[in-house]
This record gives C-alpha cells, structure tokens and sequence, in this order.
C-alpha cells in the first residue's frame, strides 16, 4: 500500500509509517460512537454556585494565584473566511439590476446581506474600509447610496484593499472604543492582565498560530502591547506556536487508499485542533487557562469573565491543592482504611473518579494503587453555559467498553442520533461547552504531565472533502477538549452565558454583546 517514496515522505514529516497505518484503519473501521450514559447536571456532575460561592472561589483565587504559574492558551490559528461566506456569496451573485435591487430590498434570502450594508458604520473596522476606499477614489456613503456593493466587498474582502478573508480571526477588528477600534488579539491581552499575571506582574499568553500569520501577529502584538502594559501595570510576556507537521493526518480516497496528488506525493491534512495538545504539551506552565480567540466581549461586560474565571481557577486550586495532599500521604502507603475512605470520598464527589463494584474488594495496597494511579492525572474545570440553543459540544457521563464511567465533552459528531436511548440522553442535556477551561497539567511534584498519554485515540472524526475535483475522506484527530483530555480529571461548573459570545459570521459583531452600548 506505501511505496518507499511514500514512507521516505513520511518520514520526513516526522509521522511513523505506524500513525499512518492506524490512521487508515480509522478510515477503514470508522470511529465508534460515544456511549452516552446521562447528561451532566447539577443533579449530578455539574456544579452551580450561588452569587456568594462564586465570590468565595473568586477570593481564593486572588489570594492564591501569586503561589502558581499561570498562563492564558489562545488557539488562533482559524482563518476568518468562513465568517464571511454569505458576503462571498453575495458579490458572485450581486449584478445591481432592478431585478437584484428588488430582491435585495424585499427577499428575505437577502436579510443577512441587507443587515450588514445597513449597518456598516458600526462595525468597529468601518473607518478604515472608509480610508482605504477613499484612498482608491471612492466615498463609502456614495458607494452605499448607488448600492455598488461588489467595490465595497472587493475592497473589504479581498487583496485589493482590506483583504478581511485572508486574515486569521485574532487580527479582525471586533470592537469600538473612544481612542480606537480593539483586534480580537488585543482583548485577549486585557483578559490576560486580568487573570493570567504572576506576583512579579507578568501577564504570559501563547497563541497558536498559522505559519501564514504568525509575522503579522507579531507584528500586531508588539505594536499594542505597551498601550496595555502601561495601563494595567503589568508586563506581557507572549509567545507563539505552530500546529506540528508531525500531526498531520494522512487523506485517503474513497477507497481508503493514500490519496495522492498530481506529483505523486501522499496529500496530508492539518489534524484539527486536536493536534494543539502537543502544543499545550510543550507549556512550560502550571495551570492554564484555555479559551478560543473569538470569544470575547467589550470591556463594558467583561466583569462576568474575569469573576467566572477566577471561579474556575478558584475551584481548580483548591481541589488541586487537596488532591495533592491525598497523593503524598498515597505515595507513603501508610493510608489506613478510615483515611482511605475519606479520600474515596473526596475522589468520587469532588474529582467525579469513578470506582468500580470491586474495589470494595480489593486488597490494602490494591486500594491505595487505585486510588493514586486515579488522581495523579492532569485536572480540568471547565466552564459550561445553560444550553439555549447555540450550537456547541456539551457536558455528558459516558462510558467505556468495560462499563467505567466518566465526565466528556461531547461534540454531536460523536453521537449516534439513530440510538433512540442516546438521542433521548441528548434531549435531557441542560448545558453545552463554551470552550471555557483551566487546566493544571503538573503532578504533586511539580513535574509535568506528558499530556499525550491521557488521549483517547478512539475519538477522531472523518469527513469528505474534495481536492482539484477528485473526492476524498479527511481525518482529525480527537479534539483538543474532547479525546484528547479524555482521561483527565474533569470537573464541570456552570458559567453565565454572558461569558459566551463568539463570532462565527460576521453579523455576529452586531449582536449588543459586541457593541459599545449605551
């Protein structure tokens, strides 16, 4: 099946003719659904805090946080262009005939387009489309008033001028201020100051990046930073990465065989945002916060964010600091049968770990091995937000093949909706996955976790793309807050969906949660 060009171009990619072996046979076998067991609520395995625990998590962060270190993890590599598809959509189609502009006054397949034109100027990146089409002879509000929406687009869109479509999220302008229009990148840096600073004042953020962007976003991190170092008095220590050649997936053609290209190499795809765990692997960091580029807010609401993630991080601390404790006293083996119930205890209603019928049965040392080998592992809270339509993974029990259960996030990709049980499962589940995390990946020794011994290789996902016409199956790997965390410790709490807001098209920046308000 792999000739020797194709093993030497392996090779040079730093896969295993292994990986791509196995890889193949998930094309093959395809990926087994999750078994969902019950959805996470806070009848069981989701916690809801009142106003005033909420405060007092928040509190032990702000006295604890100066004894870790701390770090926020940005995965910024998604380009943008998919938040623009109904305008792509609209400039192939747009002629400006009379028949076009009725269409476009009254046909509701239009109220997308209409909506954006209509609302230009309050896009916080409306004076610089202004200056760039007034710098090539045009005036925006003649161009509107005439409806030559395609020059607008062109110029918008495209190299030609503003060239929206090229970039990576993080490098849009998302929000309006009085002195100036705010990058995604540059709330990211706020957010950081907030809640990712040490005692010595340094805010430490990584961002994930495309090799295409990651000058640009060099560039764009260095001009602003000090604007944002001199007003919140902290010093910001950031650095980037790239996803790994390494963890690319082999594309296959219907056939399952190695698809090849016109020059005869195999084509490899990006493995998704799964592969970012080897980036979050190589985290020099001791907890780590995790949250997309695209969801973030005006300063006006982020109070809720900066509470909700001293929440977490709250939570994490002091859950962390106990298990500790338990883990040294387990490392001794002089843990009696009373102190080895009150970390069962602790284990199974704080750390939701599992334990079957037969560890009753077990002997001393068996108990206590259990016991170790179930709590040194790398330890995650993660935000959910109460389910109210937006589309996202979601907070489940699920259960392995030897019946053992577990806390996942679950994306509908993982489900078998054909299952009456596990569709009725879903219909239940009352929360759904913001992308909301923090993560402590060292052990009671302060050495770090190899976080890819805790992926579940099981939970990658296959699609159809295409390719100079030809079809073909593309594979990712488990997610990054998916499989590829499957065997940590999970822990979920509920998080107000104010702390939600992500921008998927690009009306979405109209929302109020993205205006300057009042």
């Amino acid at each position: 099946m792999l000739t020797e060009k194709d093993l030497q171009q392996i090779k040079n990619k730093g896969i295993s003719a292994e990986t791509v072996e196995k890889q193949i046979e998930h094309f093959k076998n395809g990926f087994p659904y999750i078994n969902l067991v019950a959805p996470a609520t806070k009848e069981s395995g989701l916690h809801c805090y009142t106003d005033e625990e909420a405060a007092g998590l928040a509190a032990w962060f702000d006295e604890h946080f100066a004894d870790y270190e701390l770090i926020k993890f940005v995965p910024a590599s998604g380009a943008a262009s998919r938040m623009f598809k109904m305008l792509f959509e609209f400039m192939e189609s747009w002629q400006g005939t009379p028949e076009d502009l009725e269409k476009y006054e009254a046909d509701k397949s239009f109220n997308s387009t209409y909506n954006f034109f209509t609302n230009l100027h309050k896009f916080a990146f409306y004076n610089e489309l202004k200056n760039v089409l007034g710098n090539a002879g045009y005036a925006i509000n003649d161009l509107l008033e005439k409806k030559d929406f395609k020059i607008i687009l062109e110029y918008f869109l495209t190299g030609k001028g503003m060239g929206y479509a090229q970039l990576p999220k993080g490098l849009l302008l998302f929000h309006n201020y009085e002195d100036e229009p705010r990058l995604a990148v540059e709330e990211h840096l706020v957010e950081g100051a907030h809640y990712a600073t040490d005692k010595n004042g340094i805010a430490r953020l990584h961002l994930t990046v495309s090799p295409d962007h990651q000058q640009k976003f060099e560039e764009a991190v260095a001009a602003k930073k000090g604007k944002y170092e001199k007003k919140y008095e902290v010093t910001f220590d950031i650095s980037f990465s790239q996803q790994k050649p390494s963890t690319d997936t082999v594309a296959v053609d219907m056939n399952n065989e190695p698809f090849h290209d016109d020059d005869g190499t195999i084509l490899f795809r990006p493995g998704g945002h799964g592969a970012l765990i080897e980036n979050l692997n190589d985290l020099n960091g001791e907890i780590v916060f995790i949250k997309n580029i695209d969801n973030v807010v005006p300063d006006r609401l982020k109070g809720e964010t900066y509470l909700y993630k001293k929440v977490i991080g709250g939570l994490l601390m002091k859950l962390q600091e106990k298990t500790f404790d338990y883990l040294e006293a387990l490392e001794d083996g002089n843990v009696n049968k009373e102190e080895r119930q009150e970390i069962m205890e602790f284990a199974e209603k704080e750390l939701n770990i599992f334990f079957p019928a037969a560890y009753d049965g077990y002997e001393d040392m068996e108990q206590i091995d259990f016991l170790y080998n179930r709590m040194n592992r790398p330890l995650r809270v993660c935000g959910m937000v109460k389910n109210e339509g937006e589309p996202g993974g979601g907070p489940f029990w699920v259960a392995d093949e030897d019946e053992n259960l577990s806390l996942q996030i679950v994306e509908s990709s993982q489900i078998n909706f054909d299952d009456p049980k596990q569709k009725e499962i879903v219909s239940k589940s009352t929360h759904f996955n913001p992308v909301d995390l923090v993560c402590g990946v060292r052990n009671f020794k302060g050495e770090q976790f190899d976080l890819k011994e805790y992926v579940d290789p099981e939970t990658g996902f296959i699609s159809i793309k295409s390719r100079n016409g030809k079809d073909l199956k593309a594979q990712e790997l488990p997610g990054l807050w998916n499989g590829a965390m499957a065997d940590w410790i999970t822990v979920f709490v509920e998080t107000p969906l104010i702390t939600f807001n992500p921008v998927k098209t690009i009306n979405d920046l109209l929302r109020p949660q993205h205006q300057p308000g009042e």
